[in-house]
């Protein structure tokens, strides 16, 4: 059964910094890129970062550019996303996504509101 199970969401402020991470599970972690969607109020889901399945490479939503960090670890098959100096446009439901080429992985989501 495969899994994906975020956490790490939550209330901060303006500035502030949050960390995300996934739990995967049911399929061969490894073999997959992983990635984290958003998905605000009224706005379609929007690709956020993205880290390959082999030797690491990773890309970036522009407007996140040197404030997020996504980062894989395959021992523990856990994908993060560190998020600093947070902005009110940040706010949205974060998803892990878990693409394999032929298949694609979704978890449920976590919120992240970044208000004063």
């Amino acid at each position: 059964q495969v899994q994906l199970v975020e956490s790490g969401g939550g209330l901060v402020q303006p500035g502030g910094s949050l960390r995300l991470s996934c739990a995967a599970s049911g399929f061969t972690f490894v073999t997959y890129a992983m990635s984290w969607y958003r998905q605000a109020p009224g706005k379609e889901r929007e690709l956020v970062a993205y880290v390959s399945s082999v030797g690491g490479r990773t890309t970036y939503k522009g407007s996140v550019k040197g404030r997020f960090t996504i980062s894989r670890d395959n021992a523990k098959n856990t994908v993060a996303l560190q998020m600093n100096s947070l902005k009110p446009e940040d706010t949205a439901i974060y998803y892990c996504n878990a693409n394999g080429g032929l298949t694609d992985f979704w978890g449920q989501g976590t919120q992240v509101t970044v208000s004063s």
